[in-house]
């Protein structure tokens, strides 16, 4: 195992690669699967898992609740609340959802899932009662700008805040104007989303960019761990790709082992160049 690793407020470290369970749950066919790959990723050292009340409408969270019999105690495990559910006694009943779903009585890290309706307070409120029913460790946010997290500091507790998870990849760069820079001076690790792009047209392009695919042979690797390795370059960042396959999960593991040279990250710099000013949170 690598030593690549990321440290949360509270001396929480963690392999710089987790895994990420978006679009899983959604077919009964594939259920055995996923949950092999998941197990196949805790043994492995990737024990944070990322999931979501969204995903699948609680589907995901079953796939993890079942990944995890057995072993909930090597694992880190992150899971989201609606902004509409983000307040309040709808956030206690939500939370105690995702408990049920997930087959466990608490959640390490609780997120945000985006910016909606309740004020930042009610969310900030909801979290910390949350905290003292013993339901979670700690919370987060996800999907938040760099102007949303200013005013989180302004709330009574905002500081509170473990991560902010957010859209990174080489192909999407808009953070490291300002959301990156900021959260490393607080010391507040980022956990990056579709760290090798979304599926479809931008994914392909990024697996097959020549430059990608050089250092790739290069390093006797593959296109994506080149771009997992290079997400994972940035002080304070987490991946959490989602791999519903072992072959991926063991691809995914093995990219916490390369370390690109100097050289082969100004290659990517200069193939797919961060933007020179404040453009828009990405998000999907």
């Amino acid at each position: 195992m690598s030593d690549k690793t990321v440290t949360f407020n509270d001396k929480v470290m963690l392999p710089t690669i987790g895994q990420g369970t978006w679009y899983m749950g959604e077919k009964a066919s594939q259920r055995r699967q996923e949950v092999d790959a998941l197990r196949a990723g805790i043994e492995r050292g990737l024990t944070l898992i990322d999931t979501a009340e969204m995903y699948a409408e609680g589907g995901a969270e079953e796939v993890v609740g079942e990944a995890m019999k057995g072993q909930r105690d090597k694992v880190f495990l992150v899971s989201k609340v609606y902004p509409w559910n983000a307040g309040g006694p709808k956030g206690i009943a939500a939370c105690e959802a995702s408990l049920r779903r997930l087959g466990t009585d608490h959640i390490d890290l609780y997120l945000l899932h985006w910016r909606g309706n309740h004020t930042l307070e009610e969310t900030v409120g909801l979290m910390e009662t949350l905290q003292q029913q013993g339901k979670i460790g700690r919370w987060g946010v996800s999907n938040l700008d760099y102007a949303d997290m200013q005013a989180l500091w302004q709330v009574p507790g905002g500081k509170a805040c473990a991560t902010n998870q957010v859209l990174y990849h080489l192909a999407s760069r808009g953070i490291e104007y300002d959301v990156l820079p900021w959260c490393q001076e607080q010391q507040m690790p980022v956990m990056a989303y579709c760290p090798l792009a979304q599926a479809g047209r931008l994914r392909a392009g990024l697996l097959n960019h020549p430059v990608v695919n050089a250092i790739a042979q290069e390093y006797n690797a593959t296109a994506a761990q080149v771009l997992l390795a290079w997400v994972i370059s940035h002080r304070g960042v987490i991946a959490i790709p989602k791999a519903s396959s072992i072959k991926h999960v063991e691809e995914n593991a093995d990219a916490l082992d390369i370390s690109l040279s100097a050289e082969a990250l100004l290659k990517l710099d200069v193939a797919l160049p961060a933007p020179k000013q404040k453009t828009a949170l990405d998000i999907v």
